[in-house]
């Protein structure tokens, strides 16, 4: 016998309307068709129509969509997608604990930075309560927008005087020793994504201001070599291509009231050899210290468009290994 019919409502005063329905009802539409209902915008309701099954699956993440709508934090058709499976995988448990999650505010356009996996979730935690983390996952799963956010949070909040932003510049297939310009202008590819995530988030006067003043510093890793980096949240980029001594370099750079974020991809490293990766070697070196932890994201993590999730598992699986903690 199938399920009876039912329709439940949610109350959604305090939400944007266009961030929690999408444009044109996507959102709506595509939670619906994950949940096999009719799923609309009534007055002050969000209202589920449908079997009473799928009402039940899809409940605690509506909810949780209302929420993000409440904060004013963009959904798009990938966040219902992503969320859908969280609650799916244990009984809406993600959720909770996703809601539970910490929030980032910055100053600019995207005023409030949310964790939107379990996996971010955590390591917003892990460097909120730990001076170093090390951050490991895929591409696409924020290792490096998040801790740029929490490293604006804590400028802003005159919790240190400074952000420095350090990449490895090691090339990865491609030479560019070949391209017109100087130092800086051969380098800067290298930087461009610390660039964006920092435009993304503080108004352009106030970033120009900032970096001006050295408020904010972004350099390749070998320019921080006889540095101590004191009142600073100083983050490593791709830290899969620095070597073992850069690792060690740069660890030993921090200074008095400083927090280090190093953000690395197991999968992706340039170096001539893959021994000499030192993010590998700290996987070994430094587990188990207080005060240092290791936040790992997987497949489930990626924020980016949901093909980037089957293309990960598609690499993985052509390579014929089991993916590793911190790969997809």
């Amino acid at each position: 016998m199938p399920d009876q019919a039912v329709q439940h409502r949610i109350p959604v005063e305090g939400a944007d309307p266009l961030a929690l329905s999408g444009v044109n009802d996507q959102n709506l539409t595509e939670l619906g068709r994950l949940a096999g209902l009719r799923v609309f915008l009534r007055d002050d309701h969000l209202l589920l129509s449908g079997p009473l099954e799928g009402v039940e699956r899809a409940v605690p993440v509506a909810q949780h969509m209302i929420e993000l709508a409440r904060r004013g934090v963009p959904v798009g058709t990938d966040d219902v997608h992503r969320l859908f499976d969280t609650a799916r995988q244990d009984g809406g448990g993600g959720l909770e604990r996703l809601a539970d999650a910490g929030r980032v505010v910055v100053p600019g356009p995207k005023k409030t930075i949310s964790a939107k996996s379990e996996g971010q979730a955590k390591y917003l935690a892990a460097i909120e309560d730990n001076d170093i983390v090390v951050g490991i996952g895929p591409a696409g799963t924020g290792k490096t927008y998040l801790a740029v956010a929490m490293a604006v949070d804590a400028l802003f909040k005159k919790r240190v005087k400074r952000i420095i932003l350090a990449r490895p510049a090691v090339e990865a297939g491609e030479n560019l020793g070949f391209l017109p310009g100087d130092l800086q202008e051969k380098i800067d590819p290298y930087l461009r994504p610390l660039y964006d995530a920092l435009e993304d988030m503080i108004p352009h006067d106030r970033l120009r201001r900032a970096m001006e003043s050295r408020a904010i510093e972004i350099a390749p890793l070998a320019y921080m070599r006889g540095r101590t980096l004191q009142d600073a949240f100083v983050i490593l980029d791709e830290a899969q291509n620095a070597t073992n001594a850069q690792m060690k370099m740069f660890l030993t750079r921090l200074g008095l009231n400083s927090k280090a974020v190093i953000t690395g991809d197991k999968t992706q490293i340039d170096l001539p050899r893959r021994e000499d990766s030192g993010l590998l070697e700290i996987e070994q070196v430094l587990k188990g210290i207080p005060g240092i932890a290791f936040a790992y994201m997987k497949g489930t993590d990626v924020i980016r468009h949901r093909l980037v999730k089957e293309i990960i598992k598609a690499y993985a699986a052509h390579s014929g290994h089991e993916p590793e903690a911190g790969e997809a």
